[in-house]
């Protein structure tokens, strides 16, 4: 049985500070919650950052660099994974559908990833879903996907395809058979968001269904399906992710202290089930990253 690697999501982009006293914000406080999950058993970390002073999701890439270089001097093993998905949020103006109303955050395709091409980390999200989010609508054409796609290729960086219903997967097939990705790709199927994928086991089994052979893939479920979805995803065979950007509670009512405390209690799933968490070194060899340098 191949051991099962473990992504921390630290910080996230729609979690809000006034949520929880406890969700990193500084980049050294971002930066050692990361290392405390990889203590914790983490062999990766999705990485957002925040504007210091408002709390609010930013991309400004010093800001990135700063958790890069601050995680990098502790750990060259612990794999990287920066976000780039901030960028493709529009929300439509109530006088004029087509004009952006405050709040949207559409940017071009290159824009999204200038972090990624100057940091070159391990590796990066890449959203392919178009979808209602709450009252917005998030926005990834099959052009700027291919866009940013092709910009990771040529940095070096292995893209992370989310995947938040079945046609983002049949989307990224298509950029397989036409190489804009290589195959057969490193998957992770985002559960629980509504009007995106349930959370059952029925469309957790249909989603890795769709996958080519050979692929990689985790699961995670937002808010109380965090846990739940550890168990099930390990039970299906796959990897898997938790954090504050995904679930803010260790417990019910409970809130987490840090990201360590959610590593801590999915590692007790992992095991229990009889599985065993793979370590950043095992976790580089499954996903056929290079060696740490």
């Amino acid at each position: 049985m191949t051991k099962t690697f473990l992504t921390c999501a630290v910080t996230g982009n729609l979690t809000k500070p006034d949520q929880t006293p406890h969700l990193p914000i500084t980049p050294e406080h971002i930066a050692r919650d990361c290392l405390e999950a990889a203590e914790a058993g983490a062999a990766a970390v999705h990485i957002h950052v925040r504007d210091p002073h408002s709390g609010k999701p930013s991309m400004d890439v010093e800001l990135y660099r700063d958790v890069v270089e601050r995680i990098r001097r502790e750990s060259r093993e612990l794999i990287i994974n920066l976000t780039t998905g901030p960028g493709g949020r529009f929300i439509p103006s109530e006088d004029n559908p087509r004009v952006a109303a405050p709040g949207s955050t559409l940017l071009p395709p290159l824009e999204r990833i200038k972090h990624i091409q100057q940091l070159k980390p391990d590796v990066c999200s890449l959203d392919l879903n178009t979808m209602n989010s709450g009252g917005d609508v998030v926005i990834n054409t099959p052009r700027n996907v291919r866009i940013m796609a092709s910009a990771m290729r040529e940095a070096g960086v292995k893209p992370e395809l989310e995947i938040f219903d079945s046609g983002d997967t049949h989307l990224a097939l298509d950029l397989i058979k036409d190489g804009t990705l290589q195959g057969p790709g490193m998957w992770t199927f985002v559960t629980g968001v509504k009007y995106g994928f349930g959370f059952n086991p029925e469309t957790l089994l249909y989603a890795r269904s769709l996958l080519p052979a050979g692929a990689t893939w985790s699961a995670f479920g937002i808010g109380r399906f965090e846990f739940p979805c550890v168990a099930m995803a390990v039970l299906a065979g796959g990897h898997v992710r938790v954090g504050l950007e995904d679930n803010i509670y260790l417990d019910k009512g409970v809130l987490a202290k840090n990201n360590a405390e959610l590593v801590t209690k999915a590692r007790r799933i992992v095991n229990d089930l009889g599985a065993e968490l793979a370590n950043p070194r095992e976790a580089r060899e499954i996903l056929g990253l290079a060696a740490a340098r």
